[in-house]
């Protein structure tokens, strides 16, 4: 082999070590395990028995901006010149400028000490929906506080304001991206007042959560119809009947009068209404009534079947591994199926430790 080729052997080699998979997953493994470690270090502020965090001084981590390195940049040229040239006013204003910046940053850091911060859960919402979360400030000195903004959710932060022993409700939006339950564990507040020159913020430690439902399917078979009742006439299923018992995809050759166009506006694609003929139709919503091998694709199965029973006012119940739910209708029992399917087989309903 010539050296030409060596070397361009040589070069692939190193230029494809870097991109190799495992190279990356043990960078992004290494940048988690950072990442996991620093915020172990960070100090928050706990919730008492009420549910309130108070900011103290050691909680309030402070750091200039780009504005403020700029400044100090202008006070430090300031400052040679002056020396350079002794020009005693330079020099005043030169002191000046800093002595600004100094009160600046002690009116910053000053801005968060002894806030208090409370959170409270919000309503549940289906997977993929935003979570909401109600953040309380309050203001129990007798100062006004002014730009305070809290970090990381959906939404950007409107400033907010605080008179004296004032306070303030924030709707806080997290994305979901699982069913289960999101907790709210860690809450960021900054300020930048009074002159953008510093940026203070604080963490405080909450327990809020919010439930969040499984996505339902786009459609899924009728539910199994209940068995045992004896008295009640055999449901006849079918497009030509009367009472609804729920929706599947549509397949060529059905009538577009019983198209649902509610979910076809919702972008679920064109669904089927299907119905039966028993007025006192009861069903069960069952999980081994299902062939679908996929957990996750099941259960969105059966959400859709309890959103669909639920519409129908239908008497219903549900029967998941290790859990039954009896006959019930109305709008409890479907938010009480509901939140047995967001919490079946998850380990989320304990708040993660610190």
């Amino acid at each position: 082999m010539t050296f030409g080729r060596r070397l361009h052997r040589f070069r692939l080699t190193r230029g494809t070590a870097g991109k190799h998979p495992g190279a990356r997953l043990r960078g992004a493994s290494l940048r988690s395990a950072v990442k996991r470690i620093f915020n172990g270090l960070l100090r928050r502020a706990p919730m008492d028995k009420d549910g309130v965090a108070r900011i103290a001084a050691r909680q309030i981590y402070i750091l200039p901006t780009s504005i403020g390195m700029l400044y100090a940049t202008t006070v430090f040229v300031m400052l040679l010149g002056s020396l350079n040239y002794q020009n005693n006013i330079g020099l005043l204003f030169a002191f000046f400028m800093a002595s600004v910046g100094l009160v600046a940053m002690h009116h910053c850091w000053y801005n968060l000490l002894g806030l208090a911060i409370s959170v409270r859960s919000g309503p549940a919402v289906f997977d993929g929906a935003a979570a909401l979360f109600e953040v309380t400030l309050s203001n129990e000195r007798s100062h006004a506080r002014f730009d305070l903004r809290l970090k990381g959710g959906l939404d950007a932060s409107t400033p907010v304001a605080l008179d004296a022993h004032d306070q303030r409700g924030i709707a806080f939006a997290q994305p979901t991206s699982r069913r289960g339950l999101l907790w709210l564990t860690d809450l960021e507040v900054e300020t930048r007042h009074p002159m953008h020159l510093f940026r203070a913020w604080c963490y405080a430690r909450g327990q809020a959560s919010v439930l969040v439902y499984p996505r339902p399917a786009v459609a899924a078979p009728p539910p199994v119809q209940s068995s045992g009742d004896t008295h009640r006439p055999a449901a006849r299923t079918g497009e030509g009947a009367d009472d609804y018992i729920g929706s599947r995809e549509y397949r060529s050759g059905d009538s577009t009068r019983h198209l649902d166009w509610k979910a076809f506006a919702r972008e679920r694609g064109l669904v089927v209404k299907q119905f039966g003929g028993d007025d006192g139709l009861e069903v069960w919503i069952d999980w081994r009534a299902l062939s679908t091998p996929d957990p996750e694709e099941r259960i969105r199965l059966l959400t859709r079947q309890v959103l669909d029973a639920g519409a129908a006012n239908l008497r219903f119940g549900m029967r998941l591994p290790g859990t039954e739910i009896g006959l019930a209708s109305g709008a409890d029992q479907m938010q009480h199926c509901l939140r047995e399917l967001a919490l079946f087989d998850d380990g989320q309903t304990k708040a993660p430790s610190h």
